[in-house]
């Protein structure tokens, strides 16, 4: 059985969780499931805080970074599954000519065009955030029916992200060796 850790915590469903009664929710669970406290209760009690243990520190762990919550939302919601990962051709050849600069960097390193190529990754970047920033923010007041379609547009973003985030570390990879 896979629980929904917004449900372990009692919270709603959000990208932009109240940060204090989260930490707040894993502090009490961490003393509640704590071993310690139940050092004479039967083997089955204390296999089963373990797990509680467990699931309170993998809860908080996913849900306290952006990226993992955002992972772990979409996770839910099927939209994470593997081999189902396209990106929108519009975006593809927006970032053809970027990939073009990091072939040419793999024969000839250049440290003007490693600085270019940062320049227009971070541009696309804060273009990004700046256009998912309100489906973020009012996810968790949107009535159910409209979620899919906000859950969709952060997926969009979110596998955008990890292919600039690709993009970043070749040209980490270069700019080392220039």
């Amino acid at each position: 059985m896979t629980t929904n850790y917004f449900e372990f915590y009692e919270l709603p469903e959000t990208f932009r969780p109240d940060e204090a009664a989260l930490k707040s929710k894993y502090y009490a669970l961490s003393r509640e499931y704590h071993p310690d406290f139940h050092a004479t209760a039967p083997p089955e009690r204390q296999q089963e805080i373990l797990q509680l243990a467990t699931l309170n520190t993998n809860a908080y762990r996913t849900l306290s970074h952006p990226e993992q919550r955002m992972a772990y939302i979409l996770g839910q919601h099927g939209l994470l599954e593997e081999g189902k990962q396209e990106l929108p051709a519009d975006f593809l050849m927006e970032v053809m000519d970027l990939n073009e600069q990091l072939m040419e960097l793999e024969f000839e390193p250049d440290p003007a065009i490693v600085a270019r190529v940062e320049h227009e990754v971070d541009s696309l970047s804060e273009g990004l955030d700046a256009g998912i920033e309100p489906v973020l923010a009012g996810y968790a007041g949107l009535p159910a029916d409209v979620r899919p379609q906000a859950l969709h547009q952060v997926r969009t973003y979110y596998l955008k992200r990890r292919y600039l985030l690709r993009i970043r570390e070749s040209l980490a990879k270069f700019a080392a060796r220039s």
